[in-house]
């Protein structure tokens, strides 16, 4: 299977990320949201998301869409926006607006479905 060029470049920056050590969550004491701990999904955000979503969460052209004004993050459930963050989209999805291919776990197999639930309760307090 051939990957999309900036597929590739976000799964290789993700890859790096993980490598340095900034992914792994540590049982912190950060403040919970009602579906995840706001401090370790801004680490995971940071890490891996801004990546391609841009720190502030407002896209990195030809590489993620924005989520600040998103309908997909303002309509679907918490649960619905970890499911798909967790089996990736890819370009030929229909729900894909952009045809940027979305990697499962953003590219980082080693988040877990905690640490992806942080990262979403995280991302929320930005979309408008």
């Amino acid at each position: 299977m051939r990957l999309e060029r900036s597929t590739l470049l976000c799964m290789t920056l993700t890859a790096a990320l993980v490598a340095a050590g900034g992914c792994s969550k540590s049982g912190g004491d950060g403040a919970k949201s009602s579906t995840g701990d706001l401090a370790h999904g801004k680490q995971i955000f940071e890490t891996t998301c801004a990546t391609c979503h841009a720190a502030d969460g407002t896209g990195v052209k030809g590489l993620g869409k924005g989520l600040v004004d998103s309908e997909f993050m303002k309509k679907s459930s918490d649960a619905n926006v970890v499911k798909m963050v967790i089996e990736g989209r890819p370009v030929d999805d229909p729900l894909n607006t952009t045809k940027i291919a979305m990697p499962p776990r953003g590219g980082n197999a080693g988040l877990s479905d905690a640490d992806v639930a942080d990262a979403v309760a995280y991302a929320r307090t930005f979309v408008k």
